[in-house]
């Protein structure tokens, strides 16, 4: 089979932005953010300075560092117009991020050339349409192109030989593999595996005791280069999720409500705004030590009222921290919700001898509870987000990641 894959990710698009925007800044080390880093230039990544990381760290790590506020309408633009180019070669596009795509360029052949071919021109187009840098890997398949774009950049484009592939792949570091963050990567130094090919040549047994039944078998799939996965266009999504770095924070519920509170907000705003309730409800607690743990909540029935999946999402936080008592520190809340409905319409309920504690959508409560939520949207649609919010939520600790620039991550539903 012939390399037809395609990943384009536009490299440190943020802080690439900003130096396009603001050519003074061009060559010198730039962070997006203040009090967190949100994005980091190439020159300031130099000196160790990494996104998440916090701004007075950056700073001693790099004194000449420049700080820049996020120009989140000119990131939508400009991502957009970026994939735009893409699509100008091949329908076949699944976009992935505001900054990152896959496309499918087998059946482009005839009209603009070899795949190679095709991936020069978008990057040149991008570059003399955008002014922005854009690497791209091209491979046979999704996880192997992704890859590629990675070991392409900065500003680069990389072609994997189908008859070479696992030469290319197995001496590459474990955490450029897809799914792999830093609590795996450790769990697997640990195993004495810091490669893909020390990965592929592991007992499935072992992985799968390490990682998971789930986990080890995809992982030691993909670095045989297994992934039958094919660009998907115009896809739902199914499931709408958010999720905030805490750094080193107290495991208290002083500390985890009001970020839930914010995080439940968001979540429940989105599956209004496209009639999509959840009926699972998910969250993952990090500890200080990387290592997370989740919990999963299924409802008879689908919600999207905002206090009903914080009620859920703070249930299901203290049963983690009560399973894991010695844990003092959390460092990262997740709140995820899944198995999405079609019905904006409640069934309702019969007035039984029931409490009614508002999280069955069909009970007075509930629907009172989603007629609230919808008044706050019609506020929020006219006036801004901060024109009205939870009070638990605004005197919770200030945000250092603007939610402009969260929601540029967030998925359509």
């Amino acid at each position: 089979m012939e390399a037809t894959i395609l990943h384009a990710d536009l490299d440190a698009f943020y802080a690439s932005v900003e130096q396009l925007l603001q050519p003074d800044l061009r060559g010198k080390p730039i962070a997006v953010g203040g009090g967190v880093v949100l994005a980091a230039s190439y020159e300031a990544r130099a000196f160790g300075v990494r996104s998440g990381m916090p701004g007075r760290r950056a700073r001693e790590l790099c004194p000449e560092l420049v700080f820049t506020g996020g120009r989140f309408s000119e990131y939508q633009r400009l991502g957009d117009a970026a994939i735009a180019v893409l699509a100008d070669y091949t329908p076949d596009v699944e976009r992935i991020s505001i900054d990152e795509a896959f496309a499918d360029v087998s059946g482009s052949r005839r009209l603009f050339g070899a795949p190679a071919v095709i991936a020069g021109q978008v990057r040149k187009r991008v570059r003399a349409e955008l002014g922005l840098p854009i690497s791209i890997g091209v491979a046979r398949t999704k996880h192997l192109a992704k890859i590629a774009s990675q070991v392409a950049k900065p500003d680069g484009l990389v072609v994997v030989d189908p008859a070479a592939e696992l030469a290319f792949l197995h001496d590459l570091p474990v955490e450029l593999m897809w799914g792999v963050g830093p609590a795996t990567r450790s769990r697997l130094a640990d195993a004495g595996i810091k490669t893909i090919g020390q990965l592929a040549q592991s007992a499935p047994g072992s992985m799968e005791r390490l990682l998971g039944r789930a986990a080890g078998r995809k992982l030691r799939s993909l670095a045989w280069n297994r992934d039958s996965r094919a660009i998907q266009t115009g896809r739902r999504s199914h499931s709408a999720g958010a999720q905030s770095a805490l750094g080193r924070q107290p495991a208290t519920e002083e500390v985890f409500r009001p970020v839930l509170q914010h995080l439940a907000d968001r979540i429940a705003r989105r599956l209004r705004a496209k009639d999509r309730p959840c009926r699972t409800v998910t969250v993952r607690v990090r500890f200080a030590d990387l290592r997370s743990v989740t919990r999963a909540l299924t409802l008879p029935a689908p919600i999207s009222a905002t206090t009903t999946l914080l009620e859920i999402a703070v249930d299901l936080v203290r049963g983690v921290l009560a399973d894991h008592p010695s844990e003092r520190t959390i460092s990262l809340l997740a709140i995820s919700g899944s198995n999405l409905g079609e019905d904006p319409f409640p069934q309702l309920e019969l007035p039984l001898q029931l409490a009614d504690d508002g999280r069955r959508p069909g009970t007075r409560k509930g629907i009172a509870r989603l007629r609230a939520d919808r008044a706050v949207d019609a506020i929020r649609d006219r006036f801004g987000w901060d024109a009205v919010s939870y009070a638990s939520a605004a005197m919770g600790s200030a945000r250092s990641v603007p939610d402009a620039f969260r929601g540029l991550a967030e998925k359509e539903l």
